[in-house]
């Protein structure tokens, strides 16, 4: 199996050593190519260009930041390349750019299918991402023994643009528990109260998340380096998740809430770093 992965970002390396480790013959492109250098040792090949990889593989993987990233490298692209091409978009886009790509891919008769992924770092490396497809479900179909490799039970969600609003949802979730989170805990520290009666307590309740234990030393040691997922990723899906909501007469008030305290958190220079430092914001 011949596999394209365009995109070589902390997600992108992440998943590209996972599928070499499970004898892939892999194809790389990333617009910044130090990022791929690495790769190169562990046996993926190399290209200078999208337009050389498309042309050396039938599956392409697109695991770039956002919508604009994957216009930018589509019109890169020779349109006679997609024909026949199988394209599985994996980042974190709103349903109607992923619709708008999808009829750019398949105008050119070629295929797509998108697929955004559930997970961090550590699910991509060992193959446990979750993944929400939407599309044809014969290209789903046809896509699912690499998606096996990638996640232990891909979901077909339904029509395009479905896929990409499950993750939209997800990532909604993923904000509003580290705010929620992060507030109680804040007011918990400033009140002088143990941290770990305070968490035993959290623990018992039905209220209780495993992100809290995950997210918990990040924020009473305030470091958040080394990021799984970096702040400016979520307060860019954030937006996108407002821009839908909106759309759809959804009462968004309390989410605006969190995407004030996200561009906060930005403004503090702390964009590349990892999202438990929503905590800064509440605290500074």
């Amino acid at each position: 199996m011949n596999i394209a992965l365009i995109g070589i970002g902390l997600m992108g390396q992440a998943l590209a050593e996972h599928l070499i480790a499970q004898g892939i013959s892999l194809s790389v492109f990333n617009r910044t190519p130090d990022k791929v250098e690495n790769l190169a040792q562990s046996g993926a090949t190399v290209y200078s260009s999208a337009q050389a990889v498309v042309d050396q593989n039938d599956y392409c993987l697109l695991m770039l930041s956002d919508a604009i990233a994957i216009n930018d490298v589509l019109d890169t692209i020779d349109p006679a390349s997609f024909k026949n091409r199988l394209f599985i978009q994996m980042g974190t886009i709103a349903p109607e750019q992923s619709r708008s790509i999808a009829k750019r891919i398949t105008s050119l008769q070629g295929r797509y299918l998108e697929c955004p992924v559930l997970g961090s770092l550590p699910e991509a490396r060992t193959g446990k991402l979750i993944l929400m497809a939407g599309g044809d479900k014969t290209d789903f179909d046809k896509a699912l023994p690499l998606l096996n490799l990638i996640g232990s039970m891909p979901r077909y969600i339904g029509d395009i643009g479905q896929g990409a609003a499950v993750k939209l949802a997800m990532n909604q979730l993923i904000a509003g528990l580290t705010a929620s989170f992060a507030l109680s805990l804040a007011l918990v520290q400033k009140q002088g109260i143990d941290t770990e009666q305070f968490m035993q307590i959290v623990r018992e309740s039905a209220l209780y998340a495993p992100t809290f234990d995950k997210k918990l030393d990040r924020m009473l040691q305030q470091d958040y380096a080394n990021p799984n997922f970096p702040t400016k990723h979520l307060a860019k899906d954030i937006t996108l998740f407002l821009d839908v909501a909106k759309s759809l007469g959804l009462d968004v008030s309390g989410l605006e809430g969190i995407e004030k305290l996200l561009n906060k958190t930005l403004e503090q220079g702390l964009a590349n770093t990892d999202y438990s430092a929503l905590y800064a914001g509440i605290i500074h």
